[in-house]
């Protein structure tokens, strides 16, 4: 009897000393954040992953990726948060380092929300403009009806992605207020 309570104190002991290691491994990936959408291709799901590192506002960093249905990156934008800041300084109170975190804890959260994800990219009925960076690759979204993604970059600007199929590249198709 003694022998099966040692063993049932010595399990104990181990899950606890076990979940404080997977708090901290969920902590640390809680920065990470993951979905699966039509890009690439408009039936295999391709994964975007954005994460947010550095614990001071001066060295975090907002790193975006996209990794194709068969597991190769394809796009890849780093923001400094400093760049994101200055942009917004003059609209936010960003004076307090707890607000700088903050705010990029919302920009991290808000990254991949479903409103960012558009779905075609471009449709027939929409005719280019002057924030159309591309207007050869806007007609080929129009023809091939990919999905889009957009992140903003500043207070004014947002920059709207695709897949060229032609190109077998991602590429900005739109960049606007």
């Amino acid at each position: 009897m003694k022998i099966i309570a040692s063993i049932l104190m010595i399990g104990l002991f181990l899950s606890a000393c076990n979940s404080d290691t997977d708090k901290k491994t969920a902590a640390k990936e809680n920065n990470v954040k993951t979905v699966l959408k039509p890009f690439s291709d408009s039936t295999k799901m391709d994964t975007f992953k954005v994460s947010l590192s550095g614990s001071k506002p001066k060295e975090m960093l907002l790193t975006f990726h996209i990794i194709s249905f068969d597991g190769k990156e394809i796009y890849q934008k780093v923001l400094k948060a400093t760049d994101l800041l200055d942009n917004y300084k003059e609209t936010v109170d960003l004076s307090k380092e707890k607000s700088q975190r903050n705010f990029m804890a919302d920009e991290f959260n808000f990254f991949l929300e479903d409103e960012n994800f558009l779905e075609p990219a471009v449709t027939a009925e929409e005719t280019p403009d002057q924030y159309t960076a591309d207007k050869a690759f806007y007609e080929e979204l129009k023809r091939s009806n990919l999905n889009g993604f957009k992140y903003r970059i500043s207070k004014e600007t947002k920059v709207y992605i695709a897949w060229s199929i032609l190109e077998k590249k991602v590429k900005i198709y739109y960049k606007c207020c």
